[in-house]
Protein backbone atom coordinates (compact mmCIF):
# COMPACT_ATOMS: atom_id res chain seq x y z
CA UNK A 1 0.00 0.00 0.00
CA UNK A 2 1.19 3.57 -0.81
CA UNK A 3 2.10 5.96 2.23
CA UNK A 4 2.07 9.58 1.25
CA UNK A 5 2.68 12.93 3.63
CA UNK A 6 0.01 15.63 2.64
CA UNK A 7 1.51 19.35 3.31
CA UNK A 8 -1.36 21.10 1.69
CA UNK A 9 -3.01 23.89 4.02
CA UNK A 10 -0.17 24.47 6.05
CA UNK A 11 2.54 27.61 5.84
CA UNK A 12 6.53 27.02 6.30
CA UNK A 13 8.73 29.36 6.84
CA UNK A 14 12.45 28.70 5.89
CA UNK A 15 15.15 30.50 7.12
CA UNK A 16 18.81 30.60 5.09
CA UNK A 17 16.17 29.65 2.57
CA UNK A 18 18.11 31.16 -0.36
CA UNK A 19 20.93 28.67 -1.22
CA UNK A 20 21.97 25.18 -0.24
CA UNK A 21 20.22 23.16 1.94
CA UNK A 22 17.79 25.94 2.86
CA UNK A 23 16.72 25.84 -0.71
CA UNK A 24 16.33 22.28 -1.09
CA UNK A 25 14.13 22.83 2.03
CA UNK A 26 11.85 25.11 0.58
CA UNK A 27 11.55 23.30 -3.12
CA UNK A 28 10.60 19.38 -1.13
CA UNK A 29 8.24 21.27 1.31
CA UNK A 30 6.34 23.03 -1.45
CA UNK A 31 6.65 19.53 -3.48
CA UNK A 32 4.82 18.42 -0.63
CA UNK A 33 1.98 20.56 -0.69
CA UNK A 34 2.76 23.39 1.65
CA UNK A 35 2.59 27.15 0.89
CA UNK A 36 6.58 28.05 1.69
CA UNK A 37 7.89 31.61 2.68
CA UNK A 38 11.66 31.77 1.87
CA UNK A 39 13.49 34.16 3.99
CA UNK A 40 17.36 34.88 4.41
CA UNK A 41 19.07 38.24 3.15
CA UNK A 42 19.17 37.88 -0.05
CA UNK A 43 16.01 38.89 -1.81
CA UNK A 44 17.27 37.99 -5.61
CA UNK A 45 18.16 34.96 -4.46
CA UNK A 46 15.01 34.39 -2.44
CA UNK A 47 12.85 35.78 -5.91
CA UNK A 48 14.80 33.14 -8.14
CA UNK A 49 14.08 30.66 -6.11
CA UNK A 50 10.65 31.46 -5.43
CA UNK A 51 10.21 31.58 -9.43
CA UNK A 52 11.37 28.14 -9.62
CA UNK A 53 8.98 26.99 -6.88
CA UNK A 54 6.21 28.87 -8.61
CA UNK A 55 7.20 27.58 -12.06
CA UNK A 56 6.45 23.99 -10.68
CA UNK A 57 3.06 24.76 -9.48
CA UNK A 58 3.70 25.56 -5.75
CA UNK A 59 3.13 28.09 -3.74
CA UNK A 60 6.11 30.74 -2.36
CA UNK A 61 6.56 33.94 -0.81
CA UNK A 62 9.55 35.93 0.05
CA UNK A 63 10.15 37.84 3.22
CA UNK A 64 13.46 39.40 4.01
CA UNK A 65 15.41 38.17 7.00
CA UNK A 66 18.60 38.69 9.18
CA UNK A 67 18.22 36.53 12.23
CA UNK A 68 21.20 38.49 14.06
CA UNK A 69 18.64 41.56 13.97
CA UNK A 70 15.81 41.04 16.91
CA UNK A 71 13.56 43.36 14.95
CA UNK A 72 14.09 41.85 11.71
CA UNK A 73 12.79 38.62 13.19
CA UNK A 74 9.77 39.73 14.64
CA UNK A 75 9.17 41.94 11.02
CA UNK A 76 9.82 38.59 8.82
CA UNK A 77 7.12 36.55 11.04
CA UNK A 78 4.99 39.23 11.34
CA UNK A 79 4.80 39.76 7.60
CA UNK A 80 4.42 36.11 6.65
CA UNK A 81 2.03 35.35 8.20
CA UNK A 82 -0.11 38.46 7.50
CA UNK A 83 0.39 37.89 3.81
CA UNK A 84 0.53 34.12 3.81
CA UNK A 85 -1.46 32.53 7.15
CA UNK A 86 -0.02 31.21 10.03
CA UNK A 87 3.21 29.32 10.81
CA UNK A 88 2.29 25.84 10.69
CA UNK A 89 6.53 24.61 10.23
CA UNK A 90 9.36 26.62 10.53
CA UNK A 91 12.71 25.27 9.34
CA UNK A 92 15.52 27.13 11.34
CA UNK A 93 18.36 26.59 8.97
CA UNK A 94 20.84 29.73 8.67
CA UNK A 95 23.96 29.33 9.73
CA UNK A 96 27.59 30.08 9.21
CA UNK A 97 31.29 28.75 10.12
CA UNK A 98 34.37 29.61 9.60
CA UNK A 99 37.47 27.29 9.13
CA UNK A 100 40.39 27.70 11.83
CA UNK A 101 42.35 26.34 14.70
CA UNK A 102 41.15 27.48 18.10
CA UNK A 103 43.57 29.31 19.17
CA UNK A 104 43.67 31.87 16.01
CA UNK A 105 39.86 32.46 16.53
CA UNK A 106 39.50 36.15 17.46
CA UNK A 107 36.34 37.40 19.26
CA UNK A 108 34.88 38.87 16.16
CA UNK A 109 35.24 35.40 14.31
CA UNK A 110 33.07 33.60 17.89
CA UNK A 111 30.54 36.19 17.75
CA UNK A 112 29.97 35.35 13.84
CA UNK A 113 29.23 32.28 14.42
CA UNK A 114 27.40 32.36 17.59
CA UNK A 115 24.97 35.08 16.75
CA UNK A 116 23.88 32.89 13.90
CA UNK A 117 23.67 29.92 14.48
CA UNK A 118 22.62 30.47 18.35
CA UNK A 119 21.29 33.26 19.24
CA UNK A 120 19.32 33.81 15.46
CA UNK A 121 18.24 30.40 16.08
CA UNK A 122 16.82 30.46 19.44
CA UNK A 123 15.30 33.80 19.04
CA UNK A 124 13.40 32.98 15.19
CA UNK A 125 12.09 29.76 17.36
CA UNK A 126 10.99 31.88 19.83
CA UNK A 127 9.37 34.16 17.90
CA UNK A 128 7.12 31.62 15.81
CA UNK A 129 6.44 29.44 18.93
CA UNK A 130 5.17 32.04 20.67
CA UNK A 131 2.80 31.94 18.21
CA UNK A 132 2.05 28.61 17.59
CA UNK A 133 1.88 28.84 21.29
CA UNK A 134 -1.16 31.33 21.84
CA UNK A 135 -3.04 29.12 18.24
CA UNK A 136 -2.43 26.19 20.32
CA UNK A 137 -3.58 26.94 24.04
CA UNK A 138 -6.60 24.54 24.70
CA UNK A 139 -6.51 22.61 21.41
CA UNK A 140 -7.25 18.97 21.49
CA UNK A 141 -4.37 17.00 22.73
CA UNK A 142 -2.74 15.32 19.47
CA UNK A 143 -3.40 18.34 17.28
CA UNK A 144 -1.52 19.94 14.63
CA UNK A 145 -2.66 22.82 15.67
CA UNK A 146 0.84 23.64 17.89
CA UNK A 147 3.09 22.84 14.77
CA UNK A 148 6.65 21.85 13.92
CA UNK A 149 9.85 23.34 14.54
CA UNK A 150 12.93 21.26 12.68
CA UNK A 151 16.17 22.95 14.24
CA UNK A 152 19.02 22.07 11.01
CA UNK A 153 21.64 21.59 13.85
CA UNK A 154 25.18 19.02 12.37
CA UNK A 155 26.68 15.73 12.46
CA UNK A 156 29.55 18.57 13.96
CA UNK A 157 27.22 19.41 17.05
CA UNK A 158 27.69 15.68 17.74
CA UNK A 159 31.33 14.69 17.05
CA UNK A 160 34.04 17.42 17.70
CA UNK A 161 35.65 18.26 14.26
CA UNK A 162 39.25 19.87 14.00
CA UNK A 163 39.33 23.59 12.78
CA UNK A 164 35.78 24.26 13.15
CA UNK A 165 35.59 23.85 16.79
CA UNK A 166 33.53 27.12 17.32
CA UNK A 167 31.01 25.81 14.34
CA UNK A 168 30.97 22.53 16.25
CA UNK A 169 30.04 24.14 19.53
CA UNK A 170 27.16 26.41 18.12
CA UNK A 171 25.62 23.18 16.64
CA UNK A 172 25.86 21.35 20.27
CA UNK A 173 23.86 24.52 21.15
CA UNK A 174 21.15 23.90 18.69
CA UNK A 175 21.06 20.18 19.84
CA UNK A 176 20.60 21.17 23.37
CA UNK A 177 17.78 23.61 22.73
CA UNK A 178 15.86 21.75 20.83
CA UNK A 179 15.87 19.70 23.86
CA UNK A 180 15.10 22.44 25.96
CA UNK A 181 11.94 23.94 23.45
CA UNK A 182 10.53 20.04 22.94
CA UNK A 183 10.10 20.03 26.73
CA UNK A 184 8.59 22.94 27.37
CA UNK A 185 6.44 23.39 24.47
CA UNK A 186 5.40 19.53 23.40
CA UNK A 187 2.69 19.85 25.70
CA UNK A 188 0.99 22.67 23.44
CA UNK A 189 1.36 20.39 20.29
CA UNK A 190 4.73 21.93 18.94
CA UNK A 191 7.29 19.18 18.55
CA UNK A 192 10.24 20.38 17.81
CA UNK A 193 13.22 17.99 16.34
CA UNK A 194 16.89 18.59 15.14
CA UNK A 195 18.32 17.79 12.03
CA UNK A 196 21.93 16.66 12.20
CA UNK A 197 23.15 16.30 8.58
CA UNK A 198 27.02 15.14 7.62
CA UNK A 199 28.58 16.20 4.95
CA UNK A 200 26.46 17.23 2.10
CA UNK A 201 27.29 18.22 -1.36
CA UNK A 202 25.89 22.02 -1.66
CA UNK A 203 27.02 24.97 -4.23
CA UNK A 204 28.57 26.30 -1.39
CA UNK A 205 31.26 23.35 -0.62
CA UNK A 206 30.91 21.81 -4.29
CA UNK A 207 34.42 22.99 -5.45
CA UNK A 208 36.11 21.82 -2.25
CA UNK A 209 34.92 17.92 -2.56
CA UNK A 210 36.98 17.98 -6.24
CA UNK A 211 40.48 19.30 -4.30
CA UNK A 212 42.94 16.61 -2.72
CA UNK A 213 42.02 17.83 0.27
CA UNK A 214 38.35 17.14 0.14
CA UNK A 215 38.89 14.01 -2.05
CA UNK A 216 40.79 12.63 1.33
CA UNK A 217 38.02 13.53 3.77
CA UNK A 218 35.75 11.73 1.19
CA UNK A 219 38.23 8.50 1.87
CA UNK A 220 38.07 8.95 5.31
CA UNK A 221 33.94 8.38 5.34
CA UNK A 222 32.57 4.76 6.17
CA UNK A 223 31.25 4.27 2.70
CA UNK A 224 33.26 6.92 1.03
CA UNK A 225 30.63 9.19 -0.18
CA UNK A 226 29.19 12.31 0.65
CA UNK A 227 25.08 12.87 0.81
CA UNK A 228 23.21 15.18 -1.78
CA UNK A 229 21.10 17.84 -0.30
CA UNK A 230 17.80 15.58 -1.33
CA UNK A 231 18.80 12.45 0.91
CA UNK A 232 17.45 14.62 3.51
CA UNK A 233 13.96 15.17 1.85
CA UNK A 234 11.96 12.31 3.41
CA UNK A 235 13.20 12.95 7.23
CA UNK A 236 12.22 16.68 6.70
CA UNK A 237 8.64 16.00 5.14
CA UNK A 238 8.21 13.68 8.07
CA UNK A 239 9.07 15.41 10.64
CA UNK A 240 7.32 18.39 9.09
CA UNK A 241 4.30 16.37 9.06
CA UNK A 242 1.27 15.16 11.37
CA UNK A 243 2.15 11.92 11.09
CA UNK A 244 5.26 12.92 13.21
CA UNK A 245 2.83 13.68 16.62
CA UNK A 246 5.05 11.28 18.60
CA UNK A 247 7.89 12.49 17.58
CA UNK A 248 9.26 15.23 19.74
CA UNK A 249 12.97 16.33 21.33
CA UNK A 250 14.22 13.60 18.49
CA UNK A 251 18.15 14.44 17.22
CA UNK A 252 18.25 12.78 13.74
CA UNK A 253 21.87 12.57 12.48
CA UNK A 254 21.66 12.35 8.51
CA UNK A 255 25.20 11.68 7.96
CA UNK A 256 25.87 8.11 6.59
CA UNK A 257 27.43 6.56 9.51
CA UNK A 258 30.10 9.35 10.14
CA UNK A 259 28.99 9.73 13.54
CA UNK A 260 29.42 5.97 14.70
Amino acid sequence: MAYSMDLSGRVAFITGASGGLGAQFARTLSGAGAAVVLASRRLEKLKDLRAQIEAAGGDAHVVELDVTDTLSIKAAVARAETEVGSIDILVNNSGVSTTQRLQDVAEEDYDFIFNTNVKGAFFVAQEVGKRMLARARGAAPGTYTGGRIINIASMAGLKVLPQIGVYCMSKAAVVHMTRAMAMEWGKFGINVNAICPGYIDTEINHHHWQTEQGQKLVQMLPRKRIGKPEDLDALLVMLASGQSHFVNGAVIAADDGFGI
